[in-house]
């Protein structure tokens, strides 16, 4: 099948999530994207996750889960054989992807406005902690130093708890997902005008822009958002309940799911109770509301109450942990976890998350991710180097090529530069 991306090259000079989760998407959607990672070590996501084997082999869980179906080219841009194979790179490409804090690519002699008069045609993406510009641009950043500063961790947990990180890196995921959308939309007006466009991704300003309905109630409401824990604060009941067998999330935000909840638990009589006849106030009265419910669920167990509810309308669901929503047939019937093919290199297979959407045809399983500098002997001898080109560019250390197999057998074979 031909993908919506197909014929397109990134170079993703990014590291550890944000930025390699956007160069994931964009590959799974068709693009070429060749990662451009320092020799000594590379991405800091290779050295990362629960298996120290793997970690080891600079492969670690961690850069697994977002840089399948990439290749890897190892330059070090800071010595002038590295720059020039780049600049070589870089007219060959239609986007490039960074996550340094800003002004490095300036010292390095490669920002935007030199790239972009040596490619007119590039769409440069740099997601960054706080933007290129403003007061907070130079500060180091981590994502759990966005979420703090957001507001994210103020309104997470409850009054006991908060503040409170999200379970995963909420911040560099939603920056990702953004770059990957301003790209596919710069690429649209670059196959039009023939001209690129210089995109600068926030990974503070992603993140507020996700919480819009929180925001938005404190600049034109005035109100100040409150941790509420698992309760929804636009509407009640709606929350996590204790059952007989453990917590549910119910969600009757509407009236007549709130009068098929008080049917399905025998309690017609809280439609009658002014502290919740109507939907402000229920919400003023939430906790009376709530110890109500909780009554009746304690009659049965979880699954069962999320069967009748959703037989009712009634949104429900268990809260799961990860392994269980994994072995869930909603999640194997739809190929969400992909086994990638096992590669010349002996690795146990992997398994992967496919991007969370399908198109009309199935997505193509990736290959694994690359080891270092699999890629760059094919893209050096690509770009017009010479055997003995490429062994004075290794003996300055300019470039860095893996040990493993050749890779040329595996790779697409694209048209020479």
């Amino acid at each position: 099948m031909t993908l919506p991306l197909t014929g397109i090259r990134v170079l993703d000079l990014s590291n550890v999530l944000a930025g390699p989760f956007c160069g994931y998407n964009l590959s799974r959607m068709g693009a070429e994207v060749i990662k451009v990672e320092n020799p000594n070590g590379g991405d800091l996501a290779r050295r990362l996750g629960a298996d120290p084997a793997m970690a080891a082999k600079l492969l670690g869980l961690s850069f697994v889960a977002v840089n399948a179906g990439k290749q890897s080219i190892a330059l070090d841009l800071k010595t002038p054989g590295g720059k020039e194979v780049f600049l070589r790179l870089v007219l060959e490409a239609d986007v490039l992807l960074e996550n340094f804090r800003p002004g490095v690519m300036e010292r390095l002699g490669l920002g935007y406005g030199v790239l972009s008069q040596h490619n007119p045609r590039l769409v440069y993406c740099a997601i960054s902690g706080f933007g290129q510009g403003g007061p907070w641009a130079g500060r180091p950043a981590y994502d759990q130093i966005v979420q703090g500063l957001s507001g994210a961790m103020s309104i997470t947990g409850d009054t006991a708890s908060a503040p409170l990180r999200t379970g995963f890196p909420l911040s560099d995921t939603i920056a990702g997902m953004t770059a990957a959308f301003a790209i596919s939309a710069a690429l649209v007006e670059q196959r039009s005008s023939g001209q690129g466009r210089f995109i600068d991704v926030s990974l503070l300003e992603s993140t507020l822009a996700a919480m819009g309905w929180v925001v938005s109630n404190h600049l034109n409401a005035g109100v100040d958002p409150q941790p509420l824990g698992n309760e929804n604060f636009t509407a009640a009941p709606s929350g996590t309940f204790q059952t007989s067998s453990g917590p549910l999330n119910i969600s009757a935000n509407e009236q007549k799911q709130f009068v098929a909840l008080c049917g399905l638990i025998e309690r017609p009589d809280l439609l009658e109770d002014p502290r919740f006849s109507e939907r402000e106030a229920r919400k003023a009265h939430r906790e009376a509301l709530n110890c109500e419910i909780t009554l009746a669920l304690a009659a049965r167990p979880a699954r069962e109450w999320e069967a009748s509810m959703n037989a009712a309308g009634i949104p429900a669901g268990c809260v799961l942990s990860v392994g269980e929503i994994l072995a869930e047939e909603q999640i194997i019937g739809r190929s969400f976890v992909e086994t990638l093919p096992q590669g010349p290199d002996g690795h146990k297979a992997l398994r992967i998350t496919r991007p969370g959407f399908l198109l009309s045809e199935d997505l193509p399983v990736p290959p694994p991710p690359p080891e270092l500098g699999a890629d760059t002997r094919i893209w050096l001898e690509r770009l017009g180097y010479g055997q003995d080109d490429i062994e004075i560019l290794t003996a300055k250390a300019a470039v860095g090529i893996a040990d493993g197999p050749d890779r040329a057998s595996q790779s697409k074979q694209w048209p020479n530069p």
